[in-house]
């Protein structure tokens, strides 16, 4: 009889994001995530010592998706500043993306570890956007302004309920970011 073929780690890792996505820590369950991979859950612990290492590895994916990546292919691509700018939020806030990073901005009003790495995520996005804008703008407070102004836009659109007449939420929210993009 042929050896059971192991359920990659990173279906796993995955499996553990779309979880956190949908429903937060409380609902990444390694009971839960072995039916939707429709495995058993021994499989897990060849990969994990348990569900803490679980946790601290989706932090780290979600690390190294939404800012390492990121940073890295927005280099890669080059461009002047306002095109960096528009790429690194495209890519960033991808539906896929934002939603981990809304889950995580949750977990870490609860947990301050969570939080602690939270900030010094946003840190790094912070610093780049100074650096972009820093780069076509002179005045000091404008920049921190528009920083200020981008990185709310990109996190909160998600959270504002009004109607934009004439424009679905993603057009409104790219007209918001084009307006700060101008020199």
């Amino acid at each position: 009889m042929p050896p059971t073929a192991r359920t990659p780690r990173d279906r796993w890792i995955q499996a553990g994001l779309d979880a956190l996505a949908r429903g937060g820590p409380d609902a990444v369950r390694v009971e839960t995530l072995a039916a939707e991979l429709g495995v058993t859950k021994g499989g897990f612990y060849g990969y994990f010592a348990g569900r803490p290492a679980l946790l601290a590895e989706l932090l780290d994916e979600w690390e190294r998706r939404c800012t390492d990546d990121v940073l890295a292919r927005v280099e890669a691509e080059g461009g002047d500043p306002v095109e960096k700018l528009r790429r690194a939020g495209e890519l960033t806030f991808s539906d896929e993306l934002h939603r981990i990073d809304l889950a995580v901005r949750q977990w870490a009003r609860r947990d301050p570890e969570v939080a602690e790495r939270l900030r010094r995520i946003d840190n790094v996005r912070m610093g780049f956007l100074r650096s972009m804008f820093a780069s076509f703008i002179a005045d000091p407070d404008e920049v921190e302004a528009r920083c200020a102004l981008m990185f709310a836009l990109a996190i909160g659109r998600h959270f504002v309920a009004a109607d934009h007449p004439g424009r679905t939420d993603r057009e409104y929210a790219r007209m918001a970011g084009e307006f700060l993009l101008r020199p």
